[in-house]
């Protein structure tokens, strides 16, 4: 009898360990959206967020996913623009969004034009600002371009990838303090070309080279990881040196690389340590293994330009799914981009940190 139970229940796991491994790199589109999205996260219940990116249209910033083919406005209409002159009491232009470990919703505000980077948190349940940091001008400069984030509430920090003046900005949420690293090799743009679909993507009449851009934080919050989108390298570095103030010198002598990684706008990191980055010139998700390896979970013509990648429950990545190469910004002519825009899921395999 003993035995009996014994074999039944090793078929039983047999069964569902192959149809979990069958199921990795499962692609399966979300939301199908007429608007841009930028960022994505999901919420540990499985409620899907979404910021609308600057780059297209200015009606809307942040939505929540309600279907297929419909949203609503968070936490509702009178935190947005609506295409009017942008004011402290309303979202400018959100981009990087991510859930803390008490499922708050966190945002980076890049003031594009209201002029002053805000670090937004709501409360999704009561639909309430929580906390509302602006950034001093010497940390946030005009011109900034802070468009990721990952948040530590467990230790009260925020880091922050800026990609137009190359740096990490590290925010301490008790405080409301803040520090820019910056000046560093790890922060630039490698000298290598991004290609999509055959064709050199452009900022302005040159090739692009942008900066740090993915970041992401392990398990434990003690290691922030980041490159740069024209880069293919993935660094690291210890928190802990942000969180004790040590000088910039300390800071870049602890820098390591961690493995290469594709040309990407988003990254995630699992429980284990491996990590999952957009692959912009691929229309893939790869994962960079903790032993170093460097595969494709999955590839797919409708992955044009994946943005951003954040766990969700059940070992699902999301990811939304914008064509930003066609925006005018690098076309430098009209928008060429063509709805649908989609939130699409991918079944890893992994734990992940849900929202982060």
């Amino acid at each position: 009898m003993k035995t009996t139970l014994f074999v039944t229940a090793f078929i039983l796991l047999f069964e569902i360990t192959t149809h979990a491994q069958t199921n990795i790199g499962k692609l399966k589109i979300i939301a199908e959206l007429k608007i841009r999205p930028g960022n994505v996260t999901v919420s540990k219940y499985g409620r899907i967020f979404s910021t609308v990116h600057p780059l297209g249209s200015n009606m809307f910033q942040l939505i929540e996913i309600t279907g297929i083919k419909s949203y609503i406005p968070f936490p509702n209409e009178s935190y947005q623009k609506f295409g009017k002159a942008a004011s402290d009491n309303q979202l400018d232009s959100p981009l990087g969004i991510v859930f803390d470990s008490q499922s708050h919703l966190w945002t980076i505000d890049m003031g594009l034009n209201f002029g002053k980077t805000r670090l937004w948190c709501f409360n999704i349940k009561r639909k309430k600002v929580l906390e509302k940091i602006t950034l001093p001008e010497n940390i946030a400069p005009k011109g900034s371009f802070i468009q990721d984030l990952v948040v530590d509430d467990k230790n009260g920090w925020a880091y922050l990838a800026d990609i137009n003046n190359p740096s990490i900005i590290a925010v301490n949420l008790k405080t409301k303090e803040a520090r820019r690293f910056n000046n560093h090799p790890s922060l630039q743009a490698e000298n290598v070309d991004m290609i999509i679909d055959g064709k050199v993507i452009y900022a302005g009449d040159k090739p692009t080279r942008i900066g740090i851009n993915p970041i992401s934080l392990s398990a434990d919050n003690e290691i922030l990881y980041y490159g740069a989108m024209n880069g293919k390298t993935w660094y690291e570095v210890p928190t802990k040196y942000f969180r004790d103030g040590e000088s910039d010198a300390n800071i870049a002598s602890m820098i390591k690389v961690n493995g290469q990684k594709p040309l990407s706008d988003g990254a995630c990191t699992d429980i284990k340590g491996n990590h999952y980055f957009t692959d912009l010139q691929a229309h893939a998700i790869t994962k960079l293994s903790h032993d170093g390896t460097l595969s494709t979970l999955v590839q797919d013509d409708k992955l044009t330009w994946p943005d951003s990648v954040h766990f969700g429950p059940d070992q699902f990545i999301y990811i939304s799914v914008n064509q930003l190469h066609r925006a005018p910004y690098f076309t430098g002519q009209s928008d060429e981009g063509h709805p649908p825009y989609y939130i699409m899921r991918v079944f890893a395999g992994e734990d992940g940190v849900v929202g982060r």
